[in-house]
């Protein structure tokens, strides 16, 4: 298809979905431009409706859910480059289109997120279109990562365990530290101390505790405690104890 060419020098880019990532990332471009950290200008529009046709700009960044692509792709105007922020899409809903994806490595919540320093995993349709997902990763200050279309999957359940389980982990280890009186601020350090070590010095290298020790005697009274305390935990408790013990071996 025909490629489109924005105003040199300027990118006029619509932010179609106004959920938590559609504003974070409008709140954060803004900030940059507003700031001027970045030198190239930007004009952002948006966050816009799911209906939005974003026309008469140079692209549209699609910020709803994947399901929701390929409806919100074909009412974009068929001049405008169209992306999408899903991790473990490919660029096939956006057919029609000169088309790229940009998805930030990168927990957001409702207060927002901090993009500077992250990591964006880019995919494109043409060179064109791979150098504005670059362009915006770059007004974001994010650094790019090419995922071929047969890693997307892989990568993406890798974020989800890096982040979302996490977070499920966390809690379960909250749960049960309320039964002693330990409230989750006092976890925090622990849990901050060990995400360090294990960035700086890799998973075999940041392991501790009663399993890296080979002390089973300490670990079978942890399942007795959790068994009578938080009984829903112990598929979890067994799970992760034999994870361990592997990565224990792999040392």
């Amino acid at each position: 298809m025909p490629e489109t060419h924005p105003t040199p020098g300027v990118i006029k880019l619509a932010i179609v979905g106004a959920g938590r990532l559609g504003n974070a990332l409008a709140t954060a471009l803004r900030a940059e431009v507003t700031h001027g950290r970045r030198a190239r200008s930007l004009d952002l529009i948006g966050p816009l409706g799911h209906g939005s046709s974003a026309a008469g700009c140079t692209a549209a960044l699609l910020c709803v859910p994947d399901r929701e692509i390929a409806a919100a792709a074909a009412l974009i105007d068929p001049e405008v480059i169209v992306g999408h922020c899903s991790g473990a899409t490919g660029l096939e809903p956006l057919s029609g289109h000169e088309a790229f994806s940009l998805h930030p490595l990168m927990t957001i919540t409702a207060g927002g997120a901090e993009f500077a320093g992250a990591t964006a995993a880019v995919a494109a349709s043409t060179e064109r279109a791979l150098a504005l997902a670059s362009e915006i990763a770059g007004q974001l200050g994010m650094t790019i990562v090419n995922v071929k279309p047969e890693d997307r999957t892989a990568y993406h359940a890798a974020a989800s365990i890096a982040s979302n389980f996490l977070v499920t982990l966390e809690a379960a280890a909250e749960r049960l530290a309320q039964t002693a009186g330990v409230s989750r601020q006092m976890l925090v350090p622990l849990v901050r101390a060990t995400v360090d070590n294990w960035a700086a010095l890799g998973p075999q290298q940041a392991l501790s505790g009663p399993v890296a020790r080979g002390d089973e005697a300490t670990v079978q009274r942890q399942r007795d405690a959790i068994r009578l305390r938080a009984p829903e935990l112990i598929e979890l408790f067994d799970a992760l104890t034999s994870a361990t013990r592997e990565l224990a071996v792999r040392r």
